[in-house]
């Protein structure tokens, strides 16, 4: 599923944040993200926690550069993204992938073809539209979707899939993305328990294959700490925290949920609704 060309070099500069300020990224004029001095190397593994309100979303939507800052330094590979014409930041977002809450598929196109999209970036126009009509690669996109337990829906339409089969089907499409940043928000919140271990398991595999980073938002504090080597906490827009796992303390977990109870692991089966959330596919 991975290829050379899906590699970073170990250690190098992903990110390099610097006291970077962003206003919401819904269209509000408010700030949703304050400071926020923050770096990220090839390899690492990253989770993202903090009550609701936190900043994650608008955080994850800068680093897809997606979302413009308001101030500070914000670097992608080296690279003031916001400094490039918009063809050499197109080019440079093909190396992120940004899976929202709520991915964006078309609900009546088959999951075939919506998992089959994230290779848009390495196709041309007339191979695009060839593969709407008959899928390029399905045999890519079973082997993406059985990662997640989903294969048997190769061929469903959209809109017949529950809230969890939607955001694994969106995740399969990371696998067939060929960046080097891999930015999730919120995966397991449609998710029962086993399928959510199965989804960090997969998400972390992949991210070790091809060297990426992998930056994982989460609402559930136990698995961050059960599966991140990293954990980096907002609270008011701000960064509370940004300490190996080993360091982080219970008393750390109170204060930064002070006045809300961190939720724990899903205990509610996949079909139920899921949250909206701000975001895009890339």
């Amino acid at each position: 599923m991975t290829s050379d060309r899906n590699t970073a070099p170990a250690g190098s500069l992903v990110y390099r944040l610097e006291n970077l300020s962003s206003r919401h990224a819904g269209g509000t004029r408010a700030y949703a993200l304050h400071d926020i001095t923050l770096s990220v190397r090839a390899g690492e593994q990253l989770a993202l926690i903090g009550p609701s309100g936190a900043g994650k979303t608008t955080l994850l939507a800068t680093l897809s550069c997606t979302h413009k800052p308001e101030g500070g330094t914000f670097q992608a590979f080296g690279t003031d993204p916001w400094s490039l014409n918009d063809r050499a930041r197109h080019q440079l977002r093909a190396r992120l992938f940004l899976a929202p809450q709520t991915p964006p598929l078309p609900p009546r196109q088959r999951v075939v073809t919506a998992v089959l999209a994230a290779r848009l970036p390495q196709w041309s126009l007339w191979q695009a539209l060839v593969s709407l009509v008959r899928p390029a690669d399905p045999e890519a996109a079973w082997q993406a979707l059985s990662r997640f337990n989903l294969g048997d829906k190769l061929y469903a339409r959209v809109d017949r899939l529950s809230g969890g089969e939607r955001q694994r089907c969106g995740l399969a499409r990371l696998l067939l993305s060929d960046a080097q940043a891999l930015l999730v928000d919120e995966p397991l919140s449609a998710l029962d328990p086993a399928l959510s271990q199965l989804t960090l398991t997969t998400l972390q595999q992949e991210a070790t294959a091809r060297n990426a980073a992998l930056v994982c938002s989460l609402h559930q504090v136990e698995l961050a700490l059960a599966h991140f080597p990293r954990i980096v906490a907002l609270k008011d827009g701000r960064v509370a925290f940004d300490l190996p796992r080993e360091q982080v303390t219970q008393a750390m977990i109170d204060e930064l949920y002070r006045g809300e109870q961190p939720p724990a692991s899903p205990s509610h089966p996949d079909h139920l609704p899921e949250k909206l959330a701000v975001g895009a596919c890339l």
